[in-house]
């Protein structure tokens, strides 16, 4: 699935006491250099406050119906080794707007492309004009990688990518990424930016376990993160760091366990450091972890967290790309919230793309969110950001036209 899943399955700061200095004191005392020149220069989401009208994403906007503009926070999931017709009719009723590629496939480049076409062709038009599907999945390498066959690469853990140079990483990384776009895919939900200790390592479940992080120290994550981001980029397929603020320190896995809390995290940890350095070598997407961290905001998941969205990720760290959540739908994680209030909490909290894995619970969900907008100003401005965010995004991968 997106994030943190098993490989069988897919997967109390004051804001205050946060400066920018400290995090680049963070990333120098763990030696982190930020190498911005390696990641491609677009930044798909500016603030939508800032569209100018003449935009595609804006003139795409403006013509949408309020059903296709909610249908944008959503991605739901296809399983591309048995597609679900009615689970696609169903996201297509509900003018879903991204998909994502979940469980395993074989099938190679040519089979996907194919199943993908046929998604595309579905996908929603606006005054005319197509607007085309983000398609996702999770191509990290090691246990966690979707999509294998004829003309994919088999890519090895990012804990081995982690021996390599960074110049080897960015390398492969844009060889990856172009078989990824042959395939139709134009945004991975990669690379894992969490730091697992080498004192937790195996023991850490949704990442250690499965090799999934590059190294042990912030000074070994962030500048390989940024390499696979860069390569990725590079071959012009979106991707996107994750789990924020982090997952490495966790003893408990989101989509298989409720009430997963790390007490180590701080906002000025250098494991949330790396992050930042993904953002300012070009991040367009950062997924947030649904586990709770107690020493940042101890009431909320970090998914339903305006403290760990809007005030360290926007504001304390300058994020203005698409916030994308993990697994809304069937993680254990969020199972005790009613499937409407998690869109809701999310959204409210400063997300932009729900991501469920269970697309049957859509139609709760938009109704949720549609519900909430006839309630509330703020609200309806704040999707109306997320809408923006994301067609924004949609903009940059070619996935817009406009007359």
């Amino acid at each position: 699935m997106a994030s943190h899943q098993s490989p069988t399955r897919r997967s109390g700061i004051s804001p205050r006491v946060w400066l920018a200095s400290s995090l680049a004191v963070s990333l120098v005392a763990v030696g982190v250099t930020v190498q911005v020149s390696q990641a491609a220069p677009a930044d798909p989401s500016a603030a939508p406050s800032k569209f100018a009208a003449s935009t595609c994403a804006e003139k795409t906007y403006s013509a949408m119906t309020a059903s296709q503009r909610v249908g944008q926070l959503f991605m739901g999931s296809v399983v591309p080794s048995a597609p679900d017709s009615k689970r696609i009719a169903l996201m297509h009723q509900y003018h879903v707007g991204s998909v994502f590629l979940a469980g395993r496939s074989k099938a190679g480049t040519a089979a996907t492309k194919s199943l993908v076409d046929g998604l595309q062709a579905k996908a929603d038009s606006v005054a005319g004009h197509r607007v085309g599907l983000l398609v996702s999945t999770d191509q990290e390498g090691g246990q966690v990688q979707v999509l294998s066959g004829p003309g994919f690469s088999t890519i090895p853990s990012a804990l081995t990518q982690g021996t390599w140079t960074t110049t080897k990483l960015r390398g492969e990384s844009a060889v990856w990424a172009k078989q990824l776009k042959s395939a139709g895919v134009n945004l991975n939900l990669a690379p894992v930016a969490d730091v697992v200790p080498a004192s937790l390592g195996t023991a850490n479940p949704p990442i250690g376990k499965f090799n999934r992080e590059f190294g042990h120290t912030a000074a070994v994550v962030a500048p390989h993160s940024n390499a696979f981001l860069a390569g990725s980029l590079q071959s012009g397929v979106l991707a996107t760091l994750k789990h924020f603020p982090g997952l490495g320190y966790v003893r408990g896995n989101t989509d298989t366990t409720a009430g997963v809390v790390d007490t180590v995290t701080t906002s000025t940890s250098p494991s949330v450091a790396v992050f930042k350095s993904g953002i300012d070598a070009g991040a367009p997407f950062v997924m947030i972890s649904s586990a709770t961290y107690s020493r940042i905001d101890a009431k909320n998941r970090a998914a339903f967290s305006p403290t760990v969205i809007q005030t360290m990720l926007r504001k304390n760290m300058g994020f203005k790309g698409v916030v994308i959540s993990d697994d809304l739908g069937n993680a254990v994680a969020v199972k005790a919230v009613a499937p409407g209030d998690r869109a809701v909490k999310f959204l409210s909290a400063g997300g932009d793309l729900v991501l469920t894995v269970e697309p049957n619970l859509i139609p709760a969900m938009t109704k949720a969110v549609q519900s909430r907008m006839t309630q509330s100003a703020a609200f309806r401005t704040q999707v109306s950001q997320s809408v923006h965010r994301v067609l924004n995004a949609k903009q940059k991968a070619g996935l817009l036209t406009c007359g």
